[in-house]
């Protein structure tokens, strides 16, 4: 039976376990509906998407040929950052989840993809496929849920070094795909464990090596230097665009599976889950990011992320077509669908990242609690 992490109030209080099944039932009959349908507007959207992307990230790198112009380099690193958000959210992200592999396209497959990402696809097809969506919000499983580094909820035992990680967090926005690869590699966990002499770790490690020197030497070397004179400014051009496109991810991220009303749930919530109890933790463990069409587009219908959770195989611009029907779903069962606007949502992440680097409240109440008597006395004396 699912079980939400201890918490004054139990949101499925009142679903019994046949309502959960049904519920299951109803979510499978949305996914078949949508598979029997699949066909040549889906397609035809992700190669619109993808030809876009691509023309708007060579039309950007032309320009910043002439980067040491200002207007020059404003244009060109505005559209490269646009072409590296898109490639990485709708196209990188959605491809790799096998959405389009029905097309049997060859170069649009989840198999073949390799995304300007500094995490070797297949690395990041393990960790966030087969990890991440089998144990979403599962506290001590999912590490995609606090990027293995920080603490999510109250019933975590809290230590000193928790303070720091609202700085740390931050950091890890600003170079998010550097932190997206050594999560996939379980860095921390293989090194304090000792297993850094390991063949299939240091074989992985030398994977992540290779992907990295790929893209330093396409975004900071070979490009900067067919700019000539415009090779300092091209280079900044391209830090930047990498740094934003970092900040964008790590944002749409945090708003999909860290704002207030997104539950967690203990290890337990996953023995013997039934296929209605695996679609209700994914129902309360996500949230949404309202918005635009264009929007929607550039968080990867990560904007939809309840929807994406699940169903991370359908095609990702049938999100927003199935949404009210999902909603309505959670309506119908007395469930709450979290979505918000985006700077709504990242103020609720952030908020819940700074409150849980602190100990608890009642905690800190039960020392206090627990000083006065000692205080009194003191004063007395």
């Amino acid at each position: 039976m699912t079980v939400i992490e201890k918490k004054p109030v139990n949101p499925i209080a009142h679903l019994s376990a046949e309502d959960i099944e049904v519920i299951g039932k109803e979510l499978d009959a949305i996914r078949d509906r949508v598979i029997a349908d699949r066909g040549e507007r889906d397609a035809a959207y992700i190669r619109r998407v993808i030809s876009t992307q691509r023309k708007l990230e060579l039309g950007s790198r032309v320009v910043l040929l002439f980067s040491l112009f200002p207007p020059a380099w404003i244009v060109g690193t505005a559209g490269l950052t646009v072409a590296k958000i898109l490639e990485n959210m709708e196209v990188g992200h959605n491809v790799l989840h096998g959405q389009w592999d029905w097309m049997r396209d060859p170069k649009i497959h989840s198999t073949t993809w390799e995304w300007d990402h500094v995490s070797p696809a297949d690395q990041w097809k393990h960790s966030h496929n087969e990890l991440h969506h089998r144990y979403t919000n599962v506290i001590g499983k999912d590490n995609d849920l606090g990027y293995g580094i920080m603490r999510v909820d109250e019933d975590q035992r809290w230590h000193p070094i928790y303070l720091g990680q609202p700085l740390w967090n931050f950091i890890n926005a600003c170079f998010f795909e550097y932190g997206i690869a050594a999560y996939d590699l379980e860095l921390g966990r293989n090194l304090r464990k000792g297993r850094h002499k390991d063949p299939q770790f240091r074989a992985r490690a030398r994977a992540v090596g290779r992907k990295i020197r790929r893209q330093v030497l396409k975004d900071y070397v070979l490009h900067p230097l067919l700019s000539g004179p415009s090779f300092l400014h091209t280079l900044a051009a391209t830090f930047t665009a990498n740094l934003l496109r970092n900040l964008w991810s790590h944002s749409v991220i945090m708003c999909g599976h860290f704002p207030e009303g997104v539950e967690t749930f203990s290890k337990r919530s996953i023995e013997g889950e039934t296929r209605g109890e695996w679609y209700l933790r994914q129902m309360l463990g996500s949230a949404n990011i309202s918005g635009s069409r264009l929007m929607h587009i550039m968080t990867g219908n990560l904007s939809f992320q309840i929807e994406h959770h699940l169903f991370p195989d359908l095609p990702s611009n049938r999100y927003q077509e199935i949404a009210p029907e999902v909603r309505a779903l959670f309506d119908r069962y007395g469930l709450k669908y979290t979505t918000g606007s985006l700077p709504r949502q990242v103020l609720s992440a952030w908020k819940k990242v700074v409150r849980l680097s602190l100990p608890n409240r009642r905690a800190r109440r039960r020392a206090d609690d627990r000083s006065a008597p000692a205080l009194a006395a003191s004063a007395g004396a």
